[in-house]
């Protein structure tokens, strides 16, 4: 089974993610020869959860190929604040516009959204699960900068666990020859044991640390991400975790001088400021680069009629998740799909092991 819906990265074969970055490349060789390429196409930007550079950028790209935008920052402004479920929601914007593009607080929200939907969506971040165009904007930097994506060292350093950009970004990069990575984290914030499964099934080479000083040394990229305050269950645990990863001079005299760094954004206090100015920071130009990324996959899902993603087999689960994060969680009414690995039944929401 097909569609034409982005909800996770690993649903992209490497073929695709080529394609995709063949066509940033084209777009920003040549960006007036796209200025009319979505003439008449209106995008719905679904934003439950603040956003700068995912909503401007996706809104940028849309208006850059002609199209127009509609939808909403802020679901208290939505009838989501008179109680309209997500179902309703996406199934009369379907009929408004010709893609959408959503951002929710809620894991799986996203896969849950393209059930109901008519027209193409995209996940643009769904709680602390996934996050596919940000990967896609970090390989669209990655292959500019460093030429490649294969045969890399790769060091993703901060909340392994709450950071649905790590996520998405090694599902992506494990598909690639030679990859390894160093996962620099603390203890209580390593990433999820999915993760690791896939880094293992791909035999990807990994190493953890819980030292950044130590890690940066053999790097070719450094991907630093915040601590995500608003994943935590209480301020106290956030402030245990917030200041034990800061990349500054001092640590960045250790790496090559061919390491690039990257940052999803926003920056909280992980990059001292004064690393802005060092050749190897990539961080801005990296969101410039989205930008660009987005265009090539939002022509690729409403022209390109052979880009289509796999869908992964799934069936009716008698039990419900008991993930309290997990969108069947609120709203009830969803159907308890479930997927099989390695003899367990897994939510094709959120990606859990469902008991």
């Amino acid at each position: 089974m097909y569609s034409k819906n982005l909800i996770d990265i690993e649903a992209m074969t490497t073929a695709q993610i080529d394609k995709l970055v063949k066509k940033a490349k084209k777009i920003m060789q040549s960006p007036a020869d796209y200025r009319h390429a979505c003439d008449g196409k209106i995008l719905a930007t679904l934003f439950y959860e603040p956003s700068t550079r995912t909503q401007m950028s996706f809104q940028t790209a849309m208006l850059k190929l002609g199209g127009r935008t509609i939808g909403f920052d802020n679901p208290m402004n939505s009838s989501v604040a008179k109680g309209e479920n997500l179902k309703d929601t996406v199934s009369v914007i379907s009929g408004y516009a010709d893609i959408i593009a959503m951002r929710h607080p809620v894991e799986g929200t996203a896969m849950a959204a393209s059930l109901y939907s008519d027209i193409p969506v995209i996940n643009c971040g769904d709680g602390g699960h996934l996050h596919p165009t940000q990967t896609l904007t970090d390989i669209v930097t990655l292959s500019c900068e460093k030429g490649r994506l294969d045969n890399l060292k790769i060091g993703v350093c901060g909340d392994l666990l709450n950071g649905r950009t790590v996520h998405s970004l090694i599902k992506a990069l494990v598909k690639y020859e030679n990859n390894s990575f160093t996962l620099i984290s603390t203890p209580e914030l390593g990433v999820p044991l999915y993760i690791i499964d896939i880094l293992e099934k791909h035999n990807c080479k990994y190493t953890i640390s819980h030292s950044l000083a130590d890690a940066v040394k053999d790097l070719d990229m450094l991907y630093m991400t915040r601590i995500q305050r608003e994943r935590f269950k209480s301020e106290e645990d956030y402030l245990s975790q917030k200041d034990v990863f800061v990349l500054d001079k001092e640590k960045l005299a250790n790496a090559r001088d061919d390491m690039i760094i990257l940052h999803p954004l926003p920056r909280v206090n992980e990059i001292t400021v004064d690393i802005d100015d060092d050749p190897r920071a990539m961080y801005f130009k990296q969101a410039q680069y989205g930008m660009f990324g987005r265009m090539a996959l939002i022509l690729l899902l409403l022209q390109d009629e052979d880009f289509v993603l796999k869908v992964r087999d799934r069936e009716i689960c008698e039990h419900r998740c008991k993930n309290p994060k997990c969108v069947t969680q609120t709203e009830e009414y969803l159907p308890n799909y479930s997927y099989e690995k390695l003899g367990m039944h897994m939510c094709d929401y959120c990606d859990k092991r469902i008991d």
